[in-house]
């Protein structure tokens, strides 16, 4: 389409954590299959100009783009619905707004005028959303989420920006989307709006009236109590939608379907759009609804307890889980609780082994015992960026006999630094943005496991770290029999390490699982599922005779 570029922007209300962003993703996912071009952006309202210093605990998953962008994890949600390849201008915090209007201040650029969130906030706002409208191949409608809830202080300079935005482009052109919570109430035995009508109100007072609801809720809720929230909060019935609890959240955009979420856009602006093409899509949602084959896969990390700091990992499974036909359970281990009680007492059921990325000493020494466990008991095992570094120093110690090894990240005085600094990290002591980051090519082994998994010799992937293999130490694994499947172009950095005699042993530098998408899994999670699937048929059979003994 040629015509001018619509606006949706969505916010929400009563609490964070609605899922603004998989109601993003989702309808991204309609409108683009309606035949729409799609474009994204998320505002976050922290004064940090990116997540990649935070800790996990506060933010959950730094999502890296290809251009080497550290972004929020909802940009990942964007990304695997729509299948559109996000970039830095596709994640805006309050952080990079005020370092750019300060930046433009210390320079002489406002020629001495006085410098206030409104206009100065407001208009490089609004600047970074006409940006991506600008772009050459201009989209038919850019999707913005606001980060937070109505009523945030933080989040102000940013419903301010979007109301001039309604005013300035007109109501042809934008649409307000509001995510609200419905809450049962168990001991009234009844759902409450108040809520709802209290954060509808906010908006109101900022001078935003919502065109459509997404109503949140544990149990699906009432056509009485959609006609109570739309008569308070001057809302039409038929667009307050109920998004109750799924069982996946690639079940979102069949159920908004059904409610003509998209229909109800595409009139709002005019659009005469065939009908979106799901069969794909909702044929994925059965299958993971439906499985055939259940496995158990263990994930041996420092952040357990917080799974948002694992969210691409969860999808990749779910999404390998879909290709082998298979439900993936996640049975979530402490390293440190396997550095204490050994790793016997927490892997002895699983069917594979994931290491993933982290930073840090905490926890290391518990995750190198892990890996030692499936190495010998010939388990599936498949390590990302600090879960290939450990699985190195765990074949250097056990296999080459360097029983120091180590890696310098962690110590600096060491005898053997199987794992060293990068040489363009030399020096580097600002923390933020200065990793390897982004998108980088990786040559294949031909007949390796990874080579086979891909079906080609050459892949790009996105990186982020310090650390590499040190290659003073590289002829010594490979001649105890270490594959390094996957280097660079010039031969320089380790991207992939295998074992050739084990049943599936990979290790790789970058993060496979930023790539994978719902109807197009990352290969090598799918493999490491499908050979997990494997091991798991292997070990019933080999039980069976034993259950028949004791029967």
């Amino acid at each position: 389409m040629s015509e001018k570029t619509k606006y949706i922007f969505i916010t929400g209300g009563v609490v964070s954590s609605l899922g603004k962003g998989i109601a993003g993703s989702s309808i991204g996912l309609l409108l683009q299959r309606r035949g729409l071009s799609v474009c994204h952006v998320k505002f976050d309202p922290y004064l940090n100009v990116d997540p990649g210093t935070m800790n996990p605990f506060q933010h959950g998953e730094v999502y890296v783009l290809d251009d080497g962008s550290e972004t929020d994890l909802d940009l990942g949600h964007y990304e695997r619905f729509t299948g559109v390849p996000m970039t830095q201008d596709n994640n805006v915090t309050t952080g990079q707004i005020y370092n750019t209007i300060i930046t433009r201040e210390r320079r002489g650029d406002y020629l001495g005028a006085t410098v206030q969130v409104i206009p100065h906030v407001t208009e490089e706002i609004k600047n970074r959303l006409r940006k991506l409208e600008r772009v050459d191949d201009s989209p038919d409608v850019i999707i913005a989420e606001i980060g937070g809830t109505v009523g945030d202080i933080e989040s102000l300079p940013f419903l301010e920006a979007i109301r001039q935005m309604g005013q300035e482009e007109g109501p042809n052109n934008t649409m307000f989307i509001h995510v609200t919570l419905v809450p049962y109430i168990d001991s009234a035995g009844e759902f409450k709006t108040k809520p709802t009508q209290h954060s509808v109100r906010e908006l109101r007072e900022i001078g935003i009236q919502a065109n459509m609801l997404l109503c949140r809720s544990a149990q699906p809720i009432t056509e009485g109590l959609r006609q109570k929230i739309s008569l308070f909060c001057s809302v039409p019935t038929r667009s307050v939608i109920a998004a109750e609890d799924v069982s996946t959240i690639y079940d979102v955009p069949v159920k908004f379907h059904q409610q003509e979420v998209d229909d109800i856009i595409c009139e709002h602006f005019g659009w005469e759009l065939p009908q979106p093409q799901l069969g794909d899509w909702a044929a994925m949602v059965e299958k993971i609804n439906d499985p055939k084959k259940s496995i158990k896969i263990g994930i041996c990390g420092k952040y357990v307890m917080l799974k948002d700091a694992y969210k691409s990992i969860i999808e990749s499974f779910v999404h390998a889980g879909v290709a082998n036909d298979a439900e993936v359970k996640l049975i979530w281990v402490s390293s440190e609780d396997i550095k204490q009680h050994g790793p016997e007492k927490f892997l002895y059921d699983i069917d594979g082994l994931l290491i993933p990325g982290g930073f840090g000493e905490r926890g290391v020494e518990g995750k190198i015992e892990a890996i030692r466990y499936v190495r010998e008991n010939k388990i599936p095992f498949f390590g990302i960026c600090l879960g290939m570094q450990c699985a190195v120093i765990e074949y250097a110690r056990n296999i080459c006999n360097l029983s120091e090894a180590h890696s310098y990240e962690f110590y600096r005085e060491l005898k053997h630094p199987v794992i060293h600094l990068m040489a363009d990290q030399e020096g580097v002591t600002e923390l933020g943005g200065t990793m390897r980051l982004g998108a980088y090519p990786c040559e294949l082994t031909s007949g390796s496991k990874s080579e086979v998994a891909y079906g080609k010799a050459k892949v790009s992937e996105r990186h982020r770290h310090r650390y590499e293999v040190n290659n003073a130490y590289r002829d010594m694994l490979t001649e105890h029999g270490l594959i390094l499947s996957g280097l660079s172009p010039d031969g320089r950095l380790v991207e992939i390490i295998e074992i050739g005699e084990h049943p599936w042993f990979v290790g790789v530098q970058f993060h496979p699982e930023l790539k994978s998408r719902p109807t197009n899994p990352h290969p090598l999670f799918r493999d490491f599922v499908g050979a997990s699937v494997a091991y798991h048929e292997k070990r019933t059979i080999e039980l069976e005779p034993e259950a028949s003994k004791r029967d």
